[in-house]
């Protein structure tokens, strides 16, 4: 390394420290920065807008399923002797593709976490779209938004009881029960469905359920200890009697979030 002139030295010594504000940004800067602030701020304000609008034109249409194919309405749950916001839906088969009426008819269950997701129904490479295109008869159980007056879990289960009972009946030339896909937390409904009636379906398929939150290994799944802690279904029905005989879905996105604390409070 070439060493330094006595000159060159002296200048160093002599030079004074870099300001605080030497790279401060200038006031163009800073009027671009609260311009772009302003901007995004009117783009959030605006996309929220546009939901809330798309709220309303749902709520203002009887809030219909959200699904890509198209269906038609079999069972209403409203109907039944104990009425619950469920309904059996038929999906309509694509002309290209019929249903074979000697395969088993595939019953798909919407998740109590969304209405009428992605991985249900909501475009063709889901569950419902798979299930058409190998030419199954497909059934979809959705549920609207708010619950009927009084309406229970037990509810519930008698009317998908109900509704695959009516589905084995529409199909008589498929020897095959029907099998039935829970998603989220309609496969722990679907599990106790066929627990407690177990002739009334085929194989089921639980997806991402989780009907043992506890287990697991001893630095994983954080629910485990609050469940441990804290006990019991008690605090389920300490927030329904909170919420007026209500449980408000809240209370599950709330569960989500802390499966993994550390992602939920840092990691978005």
């Amino acid at each position: 390394m070439p060493r330094k002139s006595p000159a060159a030295k002296a200048r160093a010594a002599t030079a004074s420290p870099p300001s605080l504000f030497a790279s401060a940004s200038s006031g163009a800067d800073w009027l671009a920065y609260a311009t772009d602030a302003a901007q995004r701020a009117a783009l959030v304000l605006d996309t929220m807008r546009q939901r809330g609008n798309a709220y309303r034109e749902h709520r203002e249409q009887g809030t219909p399923p959200l699904l890509k194919f198209e269906h038609e309405l079999v069972l209403d749950g409203r109907t039944l002797p104990r009425p619950c916001n469920y309904a059996l839906l038929r999906i309509v088969n694509p002309a290209d593709v019929p249903a074979d009426p000697r395969a088993r008819p595939v019953v798909v269950v919407d998740p109590r976490a969304g209405h009428g997701p992605g991985i249900g129904g909501f475009k063709m490479d889901s569950e419902v779209g798979v299930a058409l295109q190998a030419g199954h008869p497909v059934y979809f159980i959705t549920f609207r938004p708010e619950p009927e007056e009084g309406q229970t879990l037990a509810d519930v289960m008698n009317a998908e009881v109900r509704f695959i009972e009516e589905i084995t009946r529409r199909h008589p030339k498929c020897p095959a029960k029907p099998v039935v896909i829970g998603n989220c937390q309609a496969g722990w409904a679907i599990a106790g469905l066929a627990a407690l009636h177990p002739k009334v379906t085929g194989p089921i398929m639980l997806v991402g359920s989780p009907l043992s939150y506890w287990a697991g290994g001893e630095k994983l799944n954080p629910m485990r200890y609050s469940g441990g802690a804290l006990g019991g279904a008690w605090l389920a029905s300490l927030s329904a009697d909170l919420g007026v005989g209500r449980f408000d879905g809240a209370h599950l996105v709330e569960n989500f979030e802390k499966l993994n604390p550390g992602f939920a409070k840092w990691s978005k």
